[in-house]
């Protein structure tokens, strides 16, 4: 059986991810008490009709604390359940903006005096444990539903937790740093086709500028080093049971070098049989 834990921060976007978990096959169930979780499984797994894929949502609403998060693992491993943790998060300016367009309050509002701000504060505060204990990371920040949809498919179409699963990105330095990114280059040094009258306008993912990108020696040898050690750390975080890799690739805009770059490291990871995929953050801004 293939159980996913799916937890993260409110409004960060925990029912798209069970809607698309529920497209690609998985029973799913909301806002269970930690403390139930073993129970439910054991339930499930002794059932006349066990379930193949199973997700299950606990977080704030449901009391999920350092204390009970830290219970409920016990628990799993005590019942050699074996499962996978989905920590989904997004950054604190989406967060006040989806607050503020849904009107709807934060689980943590009358503890913190009904300020928004400080209840966000204080809920990372209190799943930290579980970030830190998550096998994936899905940061909804300035990912569309349909994004987020293809993003958790991608996940768990081909059962990546019996493979680490490699995600590359592009993004923009000037619209904030991604927050669930396991290594990030910087290709701002590299000459940049934002300053060609003819490339502009254009995007890394058209030939004219991937021609003006990768044309440079500079290019080339980075290319080089970057791919050899990513071949060099890939086997190594294998071997230590991550699931997930997000490799980032940032210029000034996100539109040009860094989608250049994310693609040849999508590529390269491809020919290597691995499971990637890629998105490009800010390309559209």
């Amino acid at each position: 059986m293939e159980l996913i834990l799916v937890t993260g921060l409110s409004g960060a976007g925990k029912s798209k991810v069970i809607d698309a978990l529920e497209d690609i096959g998985f029973f799913c169930v909301d806002n269970m008490p930690p403390k139930l979780i073993s129970t439910f499984v054991q339930l499930i797994l002794n059932s006349k009709e066990p379930r193949d894929r199973i997700a299950v949502v606990t977080d704030i609403r449901a009391g999920l604390s350092p204390q009970t998060f830290s219970a409920c693992m016990d628990d799993m491993q005590s019942a050699g359940i074996a499962f996978k943790v989905l920590f989904v998060t997004a950054d604190d300016e989406s967060l006040q903006s989806r607050y503020k367009l849904t009107r709807r309050k934060h689980p943590l509002a009358d503890l913190c005096n009904g300020l928004l701000n400080d209840a966000i504060t204080l809920e990372r505060e209190r799943l930290r444990p579980a970030l830190q204990r998550a096998d994936y990371v899905v940061d909804t920040s300035h990912l569309s539903p349909k994004d987020c949809h293809e993003r958790i498919a991608t996940l768990f179409l081909d059962n990546p937790s019996q493979k680490m699963h490699i995600h590359c990105m592009s993004f923009g330095f000037k619209h904030g740093m991604p927050t669930d990114a396991d290594l990030v280059f910087d290709v701002r040094c590299l000459p940049n086709p934002f300053y060609v009258d003819e490339l502009k306008e254009h995007t890394g993912l058209e030939e004219n500028v991937q021609d003006y990108v990768l044309k440079w020696d500079a290019t080339q040898l980075l290319l080089a080093k970057l791919y050899d050690m990513l071949d060099f750390l890939i086997p190594l975080y294998e071997k230590e049971g991550k699931t997930q890799l997000v490799i980032a690739v940032g210029c000034s805009g996100g539109k040009h070098r860094s989608v250049v770059f994310a693609e040849m490291l999508h590529k390269h990871m491809l020919q290597n049989g691995l499971l990637s995929s890629i998105n490009h953050r800010d390309i559209s801004r």
